[in-house]
């Protein structure tokens, strides 16, 4: 439908990628267990092991505990939803936003804040596997390792998702090995609490009130990207494995960076008195434990750049008419990771990181909310996605009014102009006032700036709701 990316399809499709396209349905042939293998190199990144100690030493292991139980449920429910839309369309959230409320330029300006998100949390978790390996070579300068680390995830992205989905399968056996392990020599290692350490609680916290409300403030700076990154991947499901695997690609990662990997982090944070699991996990495992901090994080590291490569694809091609192929953002979003963690910018992201919380949260809930309320029970728009330009307005105020509003409050609610709740709720906020102005300005504007001409050979494989 459409010649603008032929092309870069071409290059794509001998890659089986598709940055710039929608999957084929002849090449959507992964089981729903190989994509969840896949996700699981988000799901075991030592960054959720933090989370959990630095919550329950701040605001008490009850609150932290209470916090990912939450974000189970909300990044689990948005993450199926997408994951499902994902894999009924062949598209990831990038050329779904796109038809999905958005427009054609509409969407390109998500997908640069999501690219810069992806290449944000690729030189954190980074530091974390430097930092931990400099604790055990501390001959080492920082800076060669941050160079080392920050090129080895390149050629790892070079074969795209065919060479990921080897690389999570193959390093995931031993990533238990080493995760059992830490987690029996933590049993023999003394305590520096005496109590159970789900009791832990500081002095002067308690259970729920704004220690809580604390915890889920830092559990939405991640809640939107874990919900929005299966559709990078779920877009290659196999058509059988749709319903029942869209839930498992939502859910199973969710359980497991919030609930396990998550609730090890306040084992262990307790347990130890020490936020850092880059210093914990050597002091456990000694060399062992450098070795585990640099297979879980390489294990993320790579799905940060394949998906910052994605965006940035969409971005330019979409904006500039750029098209060098992915292989290139690869090595781009690589080597700006990199110059981040040499620069030391990694020492703010925790502040960019709650800003950009609001962003994906409120992007997630119109993505969500597009489909359910929009598409599906008001029959407002298209009853498909379309990606390509010669069929699509630039902007649709639908998503990007929505957007901006959301994010806009949100901030503002972020930086405590709305009071102690909102700050620390910000997110949520912004995710609930996105999904009910995408209904508004739906309504208002009867879902004419969807399609700037009507598409005559839509597949009926790629309806997604009944018609009309």
């Amino acid at each position: 439908m459409g010649s603008v990316n032929t092309t870069d399809q071409n290059v794509q499709t001998e890659e089986s990628d598709h940055s710039l396209s929608k999957v084929p349905f002849n090449e959507r042939k992964m089981g729903w267990l190989s994509i969840t293998n896949i996700t699981f190199g988000i799901a075991t990144a030592i960054f959720y092991f933090q989370i959990g100690s630095v919550m329950a030493l701040q605001f008490g292991a009850i609150n932290a505990m209470i916090s990912a139980l939450y974000a189970i449920i909300v990044a689990g429910v948005m993450g199926s939803v997408i994951a499902y839309l994902s894999a009924r369309s062949g598209m990831n959230v990038n050329l779904m936003s796109r038809g999905g409320g958005f427009g054609y330029i509409g969407a390109s300006l998500t997908s640069l804040i999501y690219a810069s998100n992806f290449i944000m949390y690729c030189a954190l978790e980074g530091m974390i596997l430097v930092y931990a390996v400099h604790e055990f070579f501390p001959v080492i300068p920082v800076w060669i390792l941050i160079v080392f680390f920050g090129l080895l995830v390149i050629p790892l992205n070079w074969f795209g998702i065919k060479q990921l989905d080897k690389l999570q399968k193959w390093s995931l056996p031993i990533f238990f090995i080493f995760l059992i392990t830490a987690i029996v020599v933590s049993f023999f290692t003394p305590s520096q609490y005496d109590g159970a350490f789900w009791t832990y609680m500081p002095e002067g916290v308690q259970i729920g009130g704004t220690a809580l409300l604390l915890c889920i403030g830092m559990q939405h700076g991640i809640i939107g990207l874990t919900a929005l990154i299966a559709s990078d991947y779920a877009r290659f499901l196999k058509p059988g494995h749709i319903k029942g695997g869209s839930i498992a690609i939502g859910f199973i990662p969710q359980i497991f960076c919030y609930g396990v990997m998550g609730g090890l982090g306040i084992w262990f944070g307790v347990r130890l008195s020490e936020p850092n699991p880059g210093v914990y996990i050597v002091h456990l495992l000694g060399i062992g434990g450098a070795l585990f901090t640099i297979l879980t994080q390489v294990r993320i590291n790579v799905t940060n750049i394949y998906s910052s490569s994605l965006s940035l694809s969409n971005f330019f091609e979409n904006v500039v008419k750029f098209t060098p192929g992915r292989r290139f953002w690869v090595v781009v979003a690589g080597l700006t990771a990199m110059f981040l963690m040499l620069a030391v910018i990694v020492d703010h992201l925790d502040t960019a990181l709650t800003f950009q919380g609001v962003f994906l949260m409120s992007w997630a809930a119109i993505l969500v909310t597009d489909f359910v309320a929009v598409k599906w029970l008001m029959k407002i728009g298209p009853n498909y996605y379309e990606e390509c330009q010669e069929y699509l307005f630039k902007w649709n105020p639908v998503g990007v009014g929505a957007l901006l509003i959301s994010s806009l409050l949100g901030t503002i609610a972020a930086l405590g102009y709305m009071g102690g709740f909102l700050q620390s709720t910000a997110a949520f906020f912004a995710a609930a006032l996105a999904a009910v102005l995408t209904i508004i300005i739906a309504y208002v504007t009867k879902g004419k700036y969807y399609l700037k001409s009507e598409v005559h050979d839509i597949d009926e494989r790629d309806i997604i709701v009944k018609s009309k």
